[in-house]
């Protein structure tokens, strides 16, 4: 198995929206007997809001300061794969904590595929207007590289099973 389970606490899941790090997440969290959590609902859940009504009311700055406290007390479990929010790596405190507890797995979607998940998607607070292409090109290129600093680096473009399956490896 290419997950060195003993080394790090948990397994995050790191990729753009609609990489499908909730999906991937809860599998793999089945397979191999560890806690899931997803952090955009664990904030929706901790609010009561949903993520978009967070950054029309309050803004995107206080939405990633939520994130930040709420990943970190996150990463401070055991045996749990955490599902992070898509814009999570920009943080590098996230980062750090990332690096420090757990092994790192970015779900590599290309730009057709995740423009096709996501092009009739009401809740990405980022990408929910007139520009959607331009704004889903930017978010790529400027995450792409925080993404490619995971520990392992899987493309998710087939089955669930099959990115699964090549994540246990």
């Amino acid at each position: 198995m290419i997950l060195n389970l003993n080394k790090k606490l948990n397994i995050t899941l790191c990729g753009m929206m609609g990489s499908g790090k909730s999906t991937i997440g809860k599998l793999l969290a089945n397979k191999i007997n560890y806690n899931f959590i997803d952090i955009d609902k664990l904030i929706e859940k901790k609010t009561n809001k949903s993520i978009n009504a967070i950054f029309e009311d309050y803004g995107e700055i206080y939405f990633r300061d939520l994130e930040e406290k709420i990943t970190i007390d996150t990463l401070n479990c055991k045996k749990t794969i955490v599902s992070l929010g898509g814009g999570a790596v920009i943080n590098n405190l996230i980062r750090n904590y990332i690096k420090k507890n757990s092994y790192n797995i970015y779900l590599k979607v290309e730009y057709k595929v995740l423009e096709k998940r996501l092009k009739y998607s009401k809740n990405r607070p980022l990408i929910n207007n007139i520009n959607f292409k331009n704004n889903l090109i930017d978010l790529i290129k400027k995450r792409e590289n925080l993404y490619q600093k995971a520990d392992l680096i899987i493309k998710n473009e087939k089955s669930i099973n099959d990115t699964v399956n090549n994540i246990l490896k």
